[in-house]
């Protein structure tokens, strides 16, 4: 073999590896996608069953008007920081800025559900009951699927850092996951 045959073989299988370790992480970032989307569509249940729960509590617990509004303004951060993670859910920064607003979500509904087991007659309220039992369904299926986006998420992480594939990570511009 002549040494231009050699330098086109190296080539041939550079540029092969190249297109493979390339695939590799565009698959493993689609697959973050994926698990953003259940992650998201649980979200939007949450954010549907939330105002029918909070519209019957507001008249028969208006003493506890300030934790109905801590639910709605957490909600509202909720939502917003799913808005601005939903075009790109790799962003390390937005998937932060969604994870206070969680935190401070379920910080006031754990206050919510604390105040309803004072309150044991508005448990017993069908639509009451309905809107908790949603919400525990939504919130097992977060779970779920904040656990699956987390794994991929991992995946994809571990793949940008290892060698040699991390020597093209900036060619290609891939950069690191954010977790929920």
């Amino acid at each position: 073999m002549t040494s231009t045959q050699i330098a086109i073989a190296l080539a041939a299988i550079l540029g092969f590896w190249m297109v493979g370790a390339y695939n590799r992480l565009v698959r493993l970032r689609n697959a973050i996608g994926v698990g953003w989307a259940q992650f998201d569509a649980q979200l939007q249940r949450r954010a549907a069953a939330l105002p029918g729960l909070l519209a019957q509590l507001e008249v028969a617990m208006e003493a506890e008007r300030p934790a109905l509004e801590a639910v709605r303004m957490a909600e509202g951060q909720v939502r917003q920081a799913a808005e601005a993670l939903r075009p790109t859910p790799m962003r390390a920064e937005g998937a932060a800025a969604l994870m206070v607003g969680l935190a401070q979500l379920d910080s006031a509904l754990a206050r919510l559900r604390a105040l309803l087991d004072q309150h044991p007659e508005l448990r017993a309220v069908d639509a009451v009951a309905t809107a908790l039992g949603e919400l525990n369904d939504v919130d097992l299926r977060l779970a779920f699927a904040r656990q699956l986006f987390n794994v991929a998420c991992e995946a994809y992480n571990q793949a940008i850092d290892q060698l040699p594939t991390r020597l093209l990570v900036g060619f290609f511009r891939f950069s690191p996951a954010g977790r929920l």
